[in-house]
């Protein structure tokens, strides 16, 4: 069990009251992210404070008021579900890393430079991240801060958000191979031929069309024929 000196804080607000408990780091995430199935091992110390840096312990009227109850893991559950937990350096540290490639990923699959028609490499991105000096923060879902952290890219680099329209033909003898591959981007519309070939429309974001191409020609040997549509 974490010591109290290692332990990050749990905490709960509603209508003027706060509400915090010591919970271990690791645990507490792990339960919040749902990579830890139960509320065992994540409570460092049974006492519920309204600041627990001073020492100052809630009022049972306050704890009664707002939770309905004095069981106290029944209270860790309801925070850990409905407040937040204050992360730790490295935590933090990490967060942010993972937060920052995720919206590059993102970027990297759905956007176009409309210079080329072509993605963006990641390494572009994540250079015109740093350029623009761009800030993420690691307790938000990465496409709530997307549309913020495009205005900060455009002046650096071009973006388009758009999706293509592809027509594939796949050879009989790669048709069953390829058909899941192909329903798991988005098939529009198929067509079976008589002797097993395989022909469908897709709709991808521009910035998947490297990625979709490599996919298919591995698959098929490169015998796949591909032909992007109007939009």
């Amino acid at each position: 069990m974490t010591s109290l000196d290692k332990a990050i804080i749990a905490f709960y607000e509603k209508a003027g009251l706060r509400f915090e408990l010591y919970v271990d780091p690791d645990n507490a995430y792990a339960y919040v992210e749902k990579r830890k199935p139960d509320i065992k091992n994540i409570l460092v110390s049974e006492e519920l404070y309204a600041d627990a840096r001073k020492g100052e312990k809630a009022k049972a009227s306050d704890v009664q008021k707002i939770f309905g109850t004095s069981d106290i893991m029944k209270i860790l559950e309801f925070i850990l579900r409905n407040g937040q937990v204050q992360l730790t350096t490295e935590q933090k540290r990490k967060k942010v890393e993972e937060k920052w490639k995720q919206i590059i990923t993102i970027i990297a699959r759905e956007s176009i430079d409309p210079r080329t028609n072509a993605p963006h490499p990641p390494q572009r991105i994540e250079n015109a991240m740093e350029q623009a000096g761009i800030h993420v923060d690691p307790f938000k879902d990465p496409r709530e801060q997307l549309d913020d952290v495009i205005k900060e890219l455009r002046p650096i680099i071009p973006l388009k958000f758009q999706k293509v329209r592809i027509a594939i033909k796949i050879p009989a003898e790669f048709s069953h191979k390829c058909y899941g591959t192909l329903k798991n981007y988005g098939i529009q519309k198929e067509e079976w031929g008589s002797k097993g070939d395989l022909m469908v429309v897709v709709e991808i974001f521009g910035g998947l069309q490297g990625e979709f191409y490599d996919k298919l020609n591995k698959l098929t040997a490169g015998a796949v024929e591909t032909k992007l549509l109007p939009s």
